[in-house]
């Protein structure tokens, strides 16, 4: 089993302290699968970000409701990748890893409605360089196009990997294949835009391909929406560790979830858009509380490589059948928008509570 192991570098003096992808901190018991050290990763050059350029703006981290100012159109779709089958199909919700393997992956979501501007949590990503953490981002299309600026200098770090979470946040349970077509592939093209702008802004940091990850709104699909994510070649990711960020439980309380729930192999969700109350306070507990139990830390796509995936058939946030809430209003839109219009595609957007 080769796992990928990067060493931390001290960065150049204009750039956030370490920014290196590290799967360190007792990855693997003495006597088990051997850990093969790769070359460090590049960190981008000093002239693509000034520390300034960095730094939380005022304001940018509160969501707020969207004027026309804001409004941003869709690009394009993405041509859909090679349709996904095997091991990686269906709902990935941990990993299984070789015995005494401790990884864990921590993710957090960049969701965006319609109606709002989402934040940008930037002490979340101030944690995560300077603790040298990787980290998987599910970033809304809509998202990453009204904070150009961020994804770029996401997409350009070698400590994270973006996925799909959808254009703006729709709940995904009543969606028909052309819809899904829309959703994904025009958020994947936001994506591509992302990387592609991070390399003109940054020739050396050019973003390295991984898996092309996709996790449901809502934590909700249908068995039919789920079948068209994986059509379009998406690895649709969930989880089996919530931290509870969006509600007002403080800091402590998000890590003691965390430590509740682990084990080797787990996906954490989590949100850097504003959505998660005291998730800027807790990452800094829970990276410390998941070193002291002796885990280590992977983007998704690297978790994916080091064991075998655990998916499930249907999605869900805790237990099967817990996204009713969610998706009884999105059925009833849906079915109240094929009504009035039986003779085209409704492509109206379902209706959905404030994004989390």
């Amino acid at each position: 089993m080769r796992i990928r192991l990067f060493a931390r570098r001290r960065p150049s003096s204009a750039l956030p302290r370490p920014r290196r992808a590290v799967l360190a901190g007792a990855l693997l018991a003495a006597s088990t699968a051997a850990v093969t050290a790769l070359p460090a990763v590049a960190a981008p050059p000093a002239q693509c970000w000034t520390p300034e350029s960095y730094a939380l703006q005022p304001g940018e981290r509160t969501p707020r409701r969207a004027t026309a100012a804001d409004r941003v159109s869709q690009p394009p779709p993405a041509v859909a990748g090679p349709a996904v089958t095997g091991p990686l199909s269906g709902v990935i919700r941990r990993v299984e890893l070789p015995k005494g393997v401790k990884l864990v992956a921590l993710t957090f979501d960049l969701c965006e409605t319609g109606g709002q501007v989402a934040g940008y949590d930037g002490p979340i990503f101030d944690t995560l360089r300077k603790e040298g953490v990787p980290a998987t981002f599910f970033a809304g299309g809509k998202w990453l196009e009204t904070h150009p600026q961020r994804a770029q200098q996401i997409a350009a770090d070698p400590l994270f990997e973006i996925g799909n979470h959808s254009w703006d946040h729709a709940n995904l349970h009543a969606a028909d294949d052309s819809r899904m077509s829309q959703e994904i592939l025009t958020a994947q093209a936001a994506i591509g835009a992302a990387k592609t702008a991070s390399v003109a802004a940054c020739p050396a940091a050019a973003p390295v391909s991984k898996l092309s990850l996709f996790r449901f709104p809502y934590g909700s699909c249908s068995a039919a929406s789920l079948a068209a994510a994986n059509a379009n070649g998406e690895v649709v990711i969930q989880w089996d560790v919530v931290s509870g960020d969006p509600a007002d439980i403080g800091a402590k309380a998000i890590a003691d979830n965390v430590m509740r729930q682990v084990r080797p192999g787990s996906i954490i969700v989590m949100h850097a858009n504003g959505n998660g109350k005291h998730t800027r306070e807790g990452l800094p507990l829970v990276i410390a509380r998941l070193r002291a139990a002796g885990y280590g830390f992977a983007t998704v796509s690297d978790l994916i490589a080091a064991g075998k995936p655990v998916a499930a058939s249907s999605c869900y946030i805790d237990h099967p059948g817990d996204t009713a809430r969610y998706d009884k209003a999105a059925d009833a839109k849906a079915a109240k928008a094929k009504a009035a219009a039986p003779a085209t595609h409704a492509s109206a957007d379902v209706a959905a509570p404030a994004a989390q």
